[in-house]
């Protein structure tokens, strides 16, 4: 069959890059199955964004990453990627969703946007940046809510409500505030979290002490209309006018495609995609999960530079299962 291969790995982010060098080194016949572009997530960061780890720390494959400060940027990150993808001459289709999975013979047959690809062996690297966790309130469907930063030239003299004190919060919050914004933050919790970056807390603390930015702790957006956001407060309901809202409320790996390919999830809060430690085989024979989504719900214990080794661990365990599988 054309559409046959040892391995099928869908997800095309680092960790899913880092499992397609680790079959090529396997000398398996594999493809890449990516809904978007080539590292899709990193390309829908922040334009300005800078990695919180160096460079060394996010190389896959042994292609050198060389940035211009100790910490890259998207744009060096993009590049970066981009490089790896051609060194290593890697089989990657881009723009191939994923929509469902089922199993014959012992062959998987990986539905898609086009086509259906069939495999002995499936990896599932879809990490969980695509998916933000929703507000489920009253008006968040508006255009004006926004649950992925891009720039903050769109948001000059306008009225910003972000959502959340985590890292991309607080960015967010004074990247729009420096380029003219009236910015307001709604944050569930008494405090900035703690684990911020530590040149980005004590900047948005002092921001919000002097009131150049307006924060609202222990608080909740109930309700968002087109010209207000209504806010429940220690003191009460408040309303305040409004042009954008930034949810700034995380991320969580995309249960809808492990429902559609039949991958249980832990019963409890942590919705952890069931797996072995040793192999990280799901429930599924023969279909793997790899990177981020591994820690469920908790999605700031795992990242791309603890996640790398999950390459070699899954191609050794398809290994042992097939001995005549052996590495150049």
């Amino acid at each position: 069959m054309q559409n046959h291969f040892d391995l099928v790995i869908i997800g095309g982010g680092p960790i899913g890059l880092n499992c397609a060098i680790e079959a090529t080194k396997a000398n398996l016949n594999y493809v890449v199955l990516e809904k978007g572009t080539l590292v899709n997530s990193i390309y829908h960061f922040p334009t300005n964004m800078t990695f919180f780890s160096t460079s060394n720390l996010l190389e896959i494959g042994g292609v050198p990453f060389i940035s211009h400060t100790d910490k890259p940027t998207r744009r060096e990150a993009l590049e970066y990627f981009r490089r790896v993808q051609e060194s290593w001459k890697l089989n990657i289709k881009p723009y191939t969703k994923v929509d469902s999975m089922t199993s014959e013979n012992e062959v998987y047959h990986i539905k898609t946007s086009k086509g259906t690809y069939t495999a002995n062996y499936v990896i599932v690297a879809t990490g969980f940046y695509d998916t933000p966790r929703l507000l489920n309130i009253p008006g968040e469907s508006l255009p004006k809510v926004k649950h992925f930063y891009d720039d903050p030239h769109p948001y000059v003299d306008q009225k910003i409500v972000v959502i959340g004190s985590a890292n991309s919060a607080c960015d967010v919050a004074l990247e729009t505030y420096y380029k003219g914004a009236e910015v307001t933050m709604v944050i569930r919790e008494p405090e900035i979290y703690p684990k911020v970056k530590y040149w980005i807390r004590p900047n948005i603390i002092n921001r919000i002490k002097e009131g150049a930015i307006k924060a609202y702790f222990n608080s909740t957006v109930t309700e968002i209309t087109e010209n207000q956001v209504h806010i429940n407060t220690p003191d009460g309901p408040l309303t305040i006018e409004n042009d954008f809202v930034l949810a700034m409320t995380g991320y969580k790996p995309n249960y809808t495609l492990f429902e559609a390919l039949g991958i249980d999830v832990s019963e409890d809060e942590l919705k952890v995609p069931v797996h072995h430690a040793d192999t990280l085989e799901t429930n599924l024979p023969n279909v793997y999960v790899a990177g981020v989504i591994n820690s469920g719900m908790q999605t700031s214990t795992l990242f791309i530079e603890n996640t790398r080794v999950h390459s070699e661990m899954i191609i050794k365990a398809i290994q042992a299962k097939n001995p005549s599988l052996k590495s150049q």
